[in-house]
């Protein structure tokens, strides 16, 4: 369903030959919205503005939405859209049990790459992001009607494993035994040995090459802290409500068995030449070359994100690819991208995205650390916010301040302010949804009927009218354009629009066919608002 200030200006567009460019108007006696495109016309028409605009009132015929529409000042066109077109509008979300979200006129299979904490380590503040921004998409576009298959490309291969492997060995662990947390201490114990003791180093080299030629104790060891790691991640994924589980695992082990077939036929098709004695792909608009096996036999990230790549486009048949990383990995994806084009593992018309994000600053405006300058875990974040909300709250807070500014933006992480009830937070619009919930109760109990949405002749109703036809609009951009801000933006004018109602539109003291109308509006919103945050993992109480 298309919002009503979008149907308008398309409408207008075709008349005036251009974008009107229809603003909200500043002041209530100029209607709802307004259009200089008479202006921007005259010069080109050689004509006054105002005879300008008076062609384009006489050509255009909007009754069907609009009053008479008027010309004012210089050449400003007025619209004031009609009481039973905004009620019934309204009503259309009401009754919609999308609150007029509709399905995409062609459905896509959509692969989003997210999360992607790394095997034996605690999730931190540098996976925060990436899951609430990747968990967000999913619910979107998933709401479109799309297929998502979401992939979390764990850490979960690498030398890494060498010395946690010796480590274990070295220390008689029971791996089965280890919680997240000891595994990520192990971790940095293991690293410190091989830092400090190369005799350990050597050894923890010699078992890389042992454990991926498919020793049996090394695997038996790896595959433990997997099933460890997989607990701690789980744990954290439901902290934060988001929607990933075991089956959308697909770590970097997963392609190992791939990559001498890719580099194989790259090299064979001439996609790929040796240069320095490394296997590279050259691609234009990149100093460097993509390599895909380094000089001494192994391969690195690139030759993993092919085979990734080359999988999602040919097994899981992906229409698009979206990758939710730090930002400063675009250069990276953009060299990967142009690599698999050339090789034909991406085809024209699979759309492949890097949705970089930016990072979580501390109230110093640096990055955000600890007090001993190590990256802050994610659980620790989750502790800060929860120390000022109720976890619901905590979380909504969390989430809304990530999401409702650019994602390439930094913020500030900053629990006192992010929780507040009042201002642009999520706890804001719980607030509203709670309190939409309340008046509903309260009808419940005395017997009231909710909508029909019928009259809506006071302009904070049709303010509110108005935001909530733009709902289904605003979610068809977020899943073309990924930018989840302006859903946050949306939600906050609602938020805000229903407020103003509430203020100046009794409802429960009003009587008859208003009070019906008025709890209409209000189911409305309260369904609105619900759907909203749920499309941002963002939990919308009954009451607070």
């Amino acid at each position: 369903m298309s919002s009503l200030p979008s149907e308008l200006n398309a409408r207008v567009a075709v008349v005036a030959g251009t974008d009107p460019e229809l603003r909200a108007a500043t002041k209530p006696q100029f209607g709802h919205f307004q259009s200089n495109v008479a202006l921007r016309l005259a010069k080109s028409e050689g004509k006054p503005p105002r005879e300008v605009a008076q062609r384009i009132v006489d050509e255009l015929d909007v009754s069907d939405l609009c009053e008479p529409l008027e010309i004012a000042g210089p050449g400003f066109i007025n619209f004031r859209l009609r009481n039973d077109v905004l009620a019934a509008t309204a009503e259309e979300v009401r009754v919609d049990d999308r609150a007029g979200v509709a399905p995409a006129a062609e459905p896509q299979r959509v692969v989003i790459d997210y999360s992607a904490p790394n095997v034996a380590k605690q999730m931190h503040v540098g996976h925060l992001r990436t899951t609430i921004i990747g968990d967000c998409f999913s619910r979107v576009l998933s709401a479109v009607g799309n297929t998502v298959i979401a992939q979390n490309h764990i850490g979960d291969w690498g030398t890494q494993f060498g010395m946690l492997i010796e480590q274990i060995l070295d220390e008689g662990t029971d791996v089965s035994a280890l919680s997240l947390d000891d595994a990520d201490a192990l971790y940095k114990r293991a690293s410190t040995h091989f830092r400090s003791d190369e005799e350990f180093a050597d050894r923890a080299r010699r078992r890389v090459v042992t454990f991926q030629a498919g020793d049996e104790e090394s695997l038996e060891i790896w595959r433990q802290l997997i099933e460890t790691s997989k607990a701690g991640f789980n744990e954290a994924y439901a902290r934060l409500n988001v929607l990933l589980t075991d089956d959308d695992l697909a770590g970097e082990s997963t392609y190992n068995e791939a990559l001498p077939d890719v580099v194989a036929d790259l090299e064979a098709r001439g996609v790929a030449v040796v240069d320095n004695g490394a296997l590279c792909v050259f691609t234009d608009g990149f100093e460097a070359p993509l390599i895909v096996r380094k000089s001494d036999g192994g391969y690195g990230y690139a030759t993993t994100d092919l085979a990734a790549i080359r999988y999602r486009v040919q097994e899981l048949e992906a229409d698009r690819i979206i990758y939710v990383t730090d930002a400063r990995q675009a250069g990276h994806f953009a060299q990967v991208f142009a690599a698999a084009r050339k090789a034909g593992y991406l085809p024209d018309g699979v759309v492949a995205q890097h949705i970089g994000y930016g990072m979580v600053l501390g109230p110093d405006n640096k990055p955000f650390k600890t007090r001993d300058g190590s990256a802050a875990t994610l659980s620790s974040l989750l502790d800060a916010a929860e120390e000022n909300a109720a976890p619901e709250i905590a979380l909504a807070a969390i989430k809304y301040a990530d999401l409702s500014s650019g994602l390439q933006k930094d913020y500030v992480f900053d629990p006192e302010r992010m929780t507040k009830t009042t201002g642009d937070t999520g706890p804001y619009l719980q607030y509203a949804h709670a309190r939409c919930n309340q008046i509903l109760r309260a009808a419940e109990a005395e017997g009231f009927a909710v909508g029909p949405i019928a009259l809506v002749d006071e302009s904070a109703e049709q303010t509110l009218a108005m935001a909530l036809s733009r709902f289904g609009e605003v979610v068809d951009h977020l899943a073309a354009e990924l930018q989840p801000h302006k859903l946050c933006t949306y939600l906050f004018e609602l938020a805000t629009a229903y407020s103003a109602f509430y203020e100046q539109c009794p409802v429960l003291k009003s009587g008859g066919d208003v009070r019906t109308s008025r709890l209409g509006l209000v189911a409305a919103t309260r369904d609105v608002l619900a759907k909203g945050l749920g499309l941002l993992g963002i939990a919308a109480p009954e009451r607070m």
